[in-house]
């Protein structure tokens, strides 16, 4: 079978190519370039983009013997990446922009390319797997749910299950990383990059807004839960809810940020207690079980990619969206992140958070 293994350069998309060849598949390595040379950073050699990925990612097809491409999606990239990025900070919410890149791109955009090459799935390095049961697929975490990251990947299209591969799903990161010390890649002392992409080789993400002149970093009101104004803020886009450092008020407990107000140009802060939310509204969700819910269902729900899942009952509504109830509260649901909904370790939807409701 033929497949294409995009090749971050990292030593996980390594393997994944390594592990398809040895399989006995027609592998093609991909490397997609997503961001503009002059505006990637070149100098952040952890960039997906940079030359160091390029190189790494060529260095281990060489070994492979297998053929390798560089495919330039950067306008891609900009009109949806990009543009969500920016507009989600000039809404006051804390975007996922890994999330919506793997959607957009590595299983959208570059799959198109690889039915241009004449390949019937696409592969990556990400740590979790696909599991099929007749007729039926289904994500699921990776085996070692220290490295799972299926929380990342909720976002892809049902449809696409079938015509996807994650060779190191089954794998440890030290499996991983011994394999290609074996094989002896380039790639196989190579630190896994926790940055986001486009904006590590610019001083980071504030600094990128900046150059782009969103109009998010205007000085505002600093506001206690009764609304009283006990500081100044230096802007919405400094900020992300549940964020504790750098808040710029001091008080006898520490202070968290609690809601950001893009309209008032406020920033709520308040004690841990207060960031503790037993609800919340999300939005656009993404089914990958075969069938939705008819009005509601128990689900485990992490809100973070690090975070445990929680037992909450998920109540659906109109228009694509649900409002999720906690059994027990939880620590700071932050607009524009992602929930993502858990069956035991089938991944059954996940959603954009939209609104904290208590």
């Amino acid at each position: 079978m033929r497949i294409v293994v995009a090749m971050s350069g990292g030593v996980d998309s390594s393997v994944a190519a390594y592990e398809l060849k040895k399989q006995g598949h027609d592998v093609i390595g991909i490397t997609i370039k997503t961001w503009p040379k002059e505006e990637c950073g070149a100098e952040g050699g952890k960039l997906c983009c940079s030359l160091d990925a390029i190189k790494f990612a060529r260095s281990v097809a060489e070994d492979l013997k297998i053929p390798y491409y560089v495919i330039d999606l950067s306008k891609e990239f900009a009109e949806s990446v990009q543009k969500y990025f920016v507009d989600e900070y000039a809404r006051g919410r804390t975007p996922s922009p890994c999330i919506y890149c793997n959607s957009r791109i590595k299983f959208g955009r570059l799959f198109e390319k690889a039915r241009e090459l004449g390949a019937e799935k696409i592969a990556t390095g990400h740590f979790a797997r696909i599991l099929k049961s007749g007729s039926t697929y289904r994500l699921v975490e990776a085996e070692d749910l220290s490295v799972d990251q299926s929380y990342f990947l909720y976002d892809i299209s049902s449809q696409m299950l079938p015509f996807i591969e994650f060779p190191v799903g089954t794998f440890t990161k030290k499996m991983v990383r011994s394999i290609a010390q074996e094989q002896l890649f380039m790639s196989a002392d190579r630190q896994s990059s926790q940055d986001i992409c486009f904006v590590s080789g610019t001083g980071g993400y504030r600094k990128y807004l900046t150059k782009l002149g969103v109009n998010a970093f205007a000085p505002g009101k600093m506001l206690d839960v009764t609304g009283k104004a006990v500081g100044e803020h230096k802007g919405i886009a400094f900020y992300t809810v549940g964020q504790r450092r750098h808040v710029g008020v001091s008080g006898p407990e520490p202070l968290y940020v609690l809601k950001i107000d893009p309209k008032n140009n406020t920033i709520t802060i308040g004690q841990r207690a207060h960031a503790m939310k037993s609800k919340m509204r999300v939005g656009e969700i993404n089914w990958l079980t075969p069938e939705a819910p008819v009005t509601r269902k128990k689900f485990g729900v992490r809100i973070r990619h690090r975070g445990d899942k929680a037992s909450a009952t998920v109540i659906l509504v109109r228009g694509g969206k649900a409002v999720v109830e906690f059994d027990e509260p939880q620590f700071a649901p932050a607009p524009g992140q992602a929930a993502v909904f858990y069956e035991g370790e089938t991944l059954a939807c996940g959603a954009w958070i939209e609104e904290v409701l208590e």
